[in-house]
């Protein structure tokens, strides 16, 4: 009976959200979004993409989800946010069941992809974008080709988010 009951809190585990108090950053924050889209929510707004071009590469793509979580907060001032709160988030993606495929540092900045993957085909990511005065998680529950992410960028409320590092721009003389 006991294994059948681990069974299950596995099984729910596997499709949960990352669990923080988000009201805390919520408090802090000049600007806050918030998007979660699930069951016949994710469905419906699959409606409102085209057949055609790009919007129907992102229809079929996100027609076998199960969930998309955006949390994003904008800051006033640095320092609105800690690194506990950074591992507090990483801790709840970690191996064996997910993977860090990207890890992005920079001296005030990182960038994280972790993708969960059964042995057949990912089953969920979660991209975590953090910058002094600006903190992004975003987390995809479902089957999803990886290569594929950049394109849901700019819909469903997953902002644009540039992985790498930004280019530099070069002073011309006149």
């Amino acid at each position: 009976m006991s294994k059948l009951v681990c069974f299950f809190v596995l099984i729910s585990q596997a499709d949960a959200q990352i669990q923080f108090n988000w009201d805390k950053l919520a408090a802090k924050s000049v600007e806050k979004v918030d998007v979660s889209l699930e069951g016949p929510v994710l469905a419906l707004a699959t409606m409102f993409l085209s057949d055609k071009g790009d919007e129907s590469k992102i229809k079929n793509m996100v027609r076998g989800l199960k969930g998309v979580y955006v949390k994003s907060f904008t800051f006033d001032k640095d320092g609105q946010y800690t690194e506990a709160d950074l591992a507090e988030i990483r801790a709840q993606v970690k191996a064996p069941e997910w993977s860090r495929i990207v890890d992005m540092q920079e001296k005030h900045e990182s960038s994280a992809i972790y993708l969960k993957y059964d042995g057949k085909q990912t089953q969920g990511v979660v991209v975590v974008s953090a910058e002094p005065r600006e903190l992004t998680v975003v987390q995809i529950i479902g089957p999803i080709d990886p290569s594929m992410l950049s394109d849901l960028g700019g819909n469903l409320g997953i902002p644009r988010m540039h992985m790498g590092s930004k280019p530099k721009t070069t002073k011309k003389d006149d």
